[in-house]
């Protein structure tokens, strides 16, 4: 009987082992809802209105029993050096001596609809009109929140991966770029922008599902730069219906079930899959290429005939295939160490060796940053501040004009760094009234069994992520199985990432491609010395410089809202506006409510609207939030002297709706006139309405 209990507990020792400790969590980080730029396109009037999807953070940690990693997905355009510095440093307060620089990862999904203003470098907070602490606090508390419920969390569990081809969802943007990489090279891959979808799935021990990190390379642009309103684009929608679908009873971003659908290498790839055509006249068009007439735009678009429901397809889509590999064979259990590794890299000091295809060796070498003409006219996806032709050397345009006379002209010698660049901006060498681009950049990798993480700061191109892909794969797994993903938008944001050859043609990713043609060839020396460092354990690397904590240096012209008036005799919640007496399925609803502005306070983890249906005992239940898809909240200021604003809140009743009687509410703040800058709490409610089937 002795033998029999010491082998039975053998056996589990033995399984408990092979598990890991899986914990995750996920936290809303909704940014300012009304007055903050986007941050995406490049557009300072695209300053955001209202909520339509709300943004989140997903945190996925992962434990054996020496080491750990966190990933985290962001709906967010970018990710900063600031903000993992000031997560580390919440976490540290919290979890001491748990997670630091080298296992924790942060990966924004790119969406293009969120507000801005956190990037601190004058080239990615120029549109948002400078600094907004604000957004940069709510990104900081959110992501720390999410990390901090996953940790929570942490129980044994099993990771399986597998992969699989999704068509129909993404092209390549500058597929004449692409053409340009060696033929040789170009044969070994059936498409021109990745095709494969990968995906981690979490469960219990006991086989209940947790969760799924999915990787796609395609960019978060369904939403085009004329929305106003929140929205965590394609892939953060993708994210609600996994939810939905796992957490049925529960409210969104409230399950216990979290998907992830994370950034790759996005940088040529768009989901506006009819192609780029002109606004007016339905011409082909390209950004350089056949250009439009002068009162119109070159604009992809679809595969729907509008935003919304481009961003409902491609998110259908992306689900439907997700939810697939969740059983789909074949997938394969993940089992083994876990490892992670991190250096800062003063990109503008390195040098690199770099084999010409079907030529010799030459030296590289990084440059300080500076960005090309093409960049300001912007992409297929969405025309930047300035709609000349793409490789123009001069915009025509007084406020380019402006800036190029304002900005020192490159010297020589960084125009001859760049090569094939027409310099624009050279952002390198201009500081004031602080840096503009980053020098010092994130490199990071995590290995988890047969999994490897590579965690980059930008949107490199499909064929400079494969190369990434192969570098690092050239290293760890050389003796067994392993896979390989790019994690885009990792960290920090340093723009585009192009190959040498990607480079010459100087379309809107090479001249967004900062540190000049050895770029990529830089990157790809780094992370193959991290990977030999992660193979070799003796090899201890040491940190690299510190990027600068620019916060004490920013600038800020968007001022805080100073205090709000109710309209007319009303007070604040009036609903001013009711909702008709009946309504059916797929019909909008709405009403308007007296409001304050969404500044006064973001409402994170709460709502600014509510759906509700009066029950037969006569309480009233929650149907929906500012965070469905059916829901939107919409702001706007009705006079600017006297402070005054009303909300709108809109439902477009979903079918299977259950029929009875619904309510729409509005819940904020305001600021008080002569309180000192003290916030008041109010809420609105509409009449009643009788929702049937038709």
């Amino acid at each position: 009987m002795e033998l029999r209990f010491i082998f039975v507990l053998s056996l589990w020792i033995t399984a408990a082992s092979s598990l890991y400790k899986i914990g995750i969590g996920i936290a809303d980080v909704t940014g300012p809802a009304a007055g903050v730029t986007f941050l995406g396109y490049g557009k300072m009037e695209q300053s955001g209105e209202g909520i339509h999807l709300r943004q989140f953070s997903r945190a996925f940690l992962i434990e054996d029993s020496t080491s750990r990693i966190a990933f985290v997905s962001i709906d967010s355009a970018m990710m900063g050096d600031q903000i993992k510095k000031d997560v580390l440093k919440k976490l540290k307060e919290k979890l001491p001596g748990l997670y630091d620089t080298n296992n924790l990862m942060l990966s924004s999904t790119h969406t293009h609809s969120t507000p801005g203003g956190y990037m601190l470098h004058m080239l990615f907070d120029l549109s948002t009109l400078g600094y907004v602490q604000q957004t940069l606090n709510i990104l900081v508390k959110g992501i720390t929140l999410s990390i901090l419920r996953a940790h929570d969390k942490l129980d044994y569990g099993r990771i399986f991966v597998n992969k699989g081809e999704l068509k129909g969802i993404s092209m390549s943007r500058s597929p004449q770029s692409y053409l340009l990489n060696p033929e040789v090279e170009r044969e070994q891959y059936e498409h021109n922008v990745d095709k494969t979808m990968v995906q981690l799935k979490f469960e219990s021990e006991y086989g209940v599902p947790l969760g799924v990190i999915n990787w796609y390379a395609v960019h978060a642009t369904s939403m085009n730069n004329t929305n106003r309103l929140i929205s965590s684009d394609n892939v953060g929608y993708a994210s609600v219906l996994f939810e939905q679908k796992m957490n049925p009873d529960s409210f969104i971003g409230k399950g216990p079930f979290v998907a992830a659908f994370a950034s790759s290498n996005l940088g040529d790839v768009t989901p506006n899959i009819k192609g780029p055509r002109c606004q007016k006249s339905g011409k082909p068009c390209d950004i350089p290429g056949p250009s439009c007439d002068v009162d119109e735009l070159c604009v992809a678009s679809g595969p729907g005939d509008d935003m919304r429901e481009s961003t409902k397809i491609i998110a259908r889509r992306l689900f439907d295939r997700a939810y697939e590999l969740m059983s789909e064979k074949p997938i394969v259990e993940i089992k083994g160490p876990i490892k992670s590794i991190h250096q800062f890299v003063d990109m503008t000091t390195e040098e690199v060796d770099y084999k010409v295809p079907g030529g010799e060796m030459v030296k590289g070498k990084g440059c300080r940053p500076a960005m090309g003409h093409t960049f300001s006219s912007g992409t297929i996806d969405g025309p930047g501040l300035f709609s000349f032709e793409g490789g123009s050397k001069s915009s025509n345009n007084p406020l380019w004009d402006l800036v190029t006379n304002f900005v020192p002209k490159p010297s020589p010698e960084q125009v001859e760094c760049h090569a094939e660049k027409s310099i624009l901006i050279s952002t390198g060498e201009f500081n004031y009234p602080l840096a503009w681009s980053p020098k010092i950049v994130t490199t990071q990798l995590a290995v988890v069994g047969p999994l490897i993480i590579a965690c980059v700061p930008g949107e490199f191109t499909t064929m400079a992520g494969r190369r990434v892909r192969k570098a690092v794969s050239d290293v760890l797994c050389k003796s067994s199985w392993c896979t390989v993903v790019i994690a885009g938008l990792c960290n920090s944001y340093t723009d585009y990432i192009t190959t040498p050859e990607e480079y010459k043609l100087q379309r809107y990713e090479g001249a967004s491609t900062l540190y000049g043609p050895y770029t990529l060839p830089i990157y790809l020396k780094q992370y193959t010395k991290l990977a030999e460092a992660l193979l070799n354990s003796d090899v201890k690397l040491d940190p690299g410089p510190d990027p600068v904590d620019l916060r004490p240096e920013v600038w800020s012209l968007l001022p805080s809202p100073m205090r709000d008036s109710p309209m007319g005799r009303h007070s604040f919640g009036d609903c001013i506006e009711q909702p008709p007496y009946s309504a059916t399925w797929g019909q909008t609803v709405k009403a308007k409510f007296v409001s304050g502005h969404p500044r006064n306070n973001p409402m994170l983890e709460q709502t600014f609207l509510t759906v509700e249906r009066l029950t037969d005992d006569l309480n009233w239940d929650i149907v929906a939030t500012d965070a469905n898809w059916e829901t939107e909240f919409i702001w706007k200021s009705v006079s600017w002297i006297w402070a005054s604003s009303v909300a709108e809140v809109k439902w477009t009743i979903p079918e299977n709706t259950t029929p009875g009687l619904y309510r729409l509410r509005h819940f904020g703040y305001f600021k008080m006139y002569f309180g000192g800058g003290r916030l008041g709490k109010y809420f609105g409610t509409s009449e009643t309405f009788k929702v049937s089937k038709s």
